[in-house]
């Protein structure tokens, strides 16, 4: 592509002469590719801030002014063309044949003015200075006037100022405004941090039915169930008359079990409101019985919250590596919540056999085992050790033990020479076996179990080619 660029001097008549020495002419080589002839210049976002700058300077100077806002006797002059710009609620009031789209004075109820006040600095400049002291009537302001952005960065605002002292406030204030994400992070904190939330003010303003979703929660992050007890009874106290009648429906959700033995009987039992509270013996009763009888007496208030890191699980005491090989020592633990296995104390007579295992309150009895032990030894599971308790009066493998009642019974088995009717019991309190009524017929081997306080002894082996049927004891 050849471009010509010409400049005319001064002549008077150029028709069929030569070319004057007063034009000149010049000749640029321009590569031949498309040449755009459209240039979209754009300045940024600062072109906007100055016009919103003006604007706000206009405002301040009330220049251009068209309408006044009136808050608490408080007022505004304003543009309604920025309004109605950045607000659905005043583009609907302006631009609608409203009362309001053509008065000068617009009053405006259930606000307050110095919220008012920031939200105009807002929608004039783009920002705004949130704190603690407007943050829930900016909150308000900017729902009700539809501005999203300035009502999530009030909602955000009150998600990094959790605290102990204002989780239950600010989750009651999430609720009434359908606050979804803020609610839950809110009920989160309050869950993790509950022996210092149940120590504020807050706490003990909570309806009955928030304090029970809190108790009755498995992720009440606690060190000892004794710290839920004591929130329940400062709660009830706080208004006791009134209280007073609520107090059973909350303790069902208080694991009145777990609490100490020593605890339970000197705090709970010697509480004069709980004594003059009939409606509350059942769960005391219960309570009793779990100290007794341990894991043979299940509800919904013997199972460990998670924080205390107390969890169900499947224990494996023993065993051989294989068929005809070597007994194992080892002692493990499956914690079906975690899937994960957990190494304990290894077992002391490992190099036994054919023992009987159960499980007493917490803990696990082992007793007899090949050939013809009389051992017995309890693992403790507070301590993680194995403690060599009071012997059988009979030595046996090939047995089985079960739990009825708070006691343990060995049942049948072989001695070496033939299968036993016989059946001991243990008493943890006195560490002591006492023989009982035999069995009508000798087993080795059988299945054992309890129900409706009895025990049943289903099949085993009397004799090496016969089975026995069921009996009851």
């Amino acid at each position: 592509m050849v471009l010509i660029l010409g400049r005319r001097l001064n002549h008077e008549n150029s028709g069929g002469m030569p070319e004057s020495p007063g034009i000149k002419r010049k000749v640029f080589e321009v590569e031949s590719k498309t040449l755009s002839d459209v240039f979209n210049f754009s300045s940024g976002s600062s072109h906007s801030e100055n016009v919103l700058q003006v604007f706000n300077e206009f405002r301040d100077s009330r220049l251009f002014t068209d309408v006044i806002i009136s808050v608490q006797g408080r007022e505004f002059p304003c543009h309604r063309a920025v309004l109605s710009a950045c607000s659905s609620y005043f583009r609907a009031m302006f631009c609608n044949d409203h009362r309001e789209s053509h008065e000068m004075l617009v009053e405006i109820n259930g606000i307050q003015a110095d919220a008012m006040d920031t939200f105009l600095q807002y929608v004039y400049t783009g920002r705004a200075c949130i704190t603690t002291h407007n943050v829930q009537f900016l909150f308000e302001t900017s729902s009700l006037f539809q501005i999203v952005i300035l009502r999530d960065a009030c909602a955000k605002f009150l998600e990094e100022q959790l605290d102990p002292c204002n989780c239950l406030g600010i989750q009651r204030f999430a609720d009434a405004h359908s606050l979804k994400q803020l609610a839950s992070r809110c009920r989160t904190f309050a869950l993790l941090n509950f022996p210092e939330v149940a120590q504020h003010e807050e706490f003990l303003d909570l309806h009955k039915d928030e304090l029970e979703e809190y108790l009755a929660s498995d992720e009440l992050s606690i060190g000892r169930e004794e710290v839920v007890f004591e929130a329940v009874m400062r709660w009830v106290y706080h208004g006791v008359e009134y209280r007073r009648p609520m107090l059973k429906d909350l303790l069902q959700h208080v694991r009145l079990p777990l609490l100490h033995p020593n605890y339970f009987v000197q705090t709970v039992e010697g509480d004069k409101l709980i004594q003059n509270a009939p409606e509350c013996y059942q769960l005391l009763h219960e309570a009793r019985r779990y100290h007794v009888l341990g894991n043979e007496m299940m509800s919904p208030r013997t199972r460990p919250r998670r924080s205390t890191g107390f969890s169900e699980v499947i224990v494996v005491v023993g065993g051989c590596e294989r068929m005809g090989g070597f007994n194992l020592p080892y002692t493990e633990c499956y914690d079906p919540v975690t899937g994960e296995w957990t190494s304990l104390a290894k077992h002391p007579e490992y190099t036994k056999s054919e023992y009987a295992v159960c499980a007493l309150r917490n803990d696990i009895i082992v007793s007899g085992g090949r050939i013809n032990s009389s051992y017995v030894w309890m693992y403790n599971s507070q301590l993680n050790v194995w403690i060599r308790v009071a012997s059988l009066n009979k030595g046996r493998w090939r047995h089985k033990m079960t739990v009825l009642l708070g006691k343990v019974y060995a049942i049948g088995g072989y001695d070496g020479q033939s299968c036993l009717s016989n059946v001991e019991v243990y008493d943890l309190f006195s560490n002591r076996w006492t023989e009982v009524a035999p069995m009508k017929e000798a087993v080795s081997c059988p299945a054992v179990t309890t129900c409706a306080g009895k025990l049943f002894i289903i099949g085993g082996q009397p004799s090496e080619n016969s089975c026995s049927n069921k009996k009851g004891y």
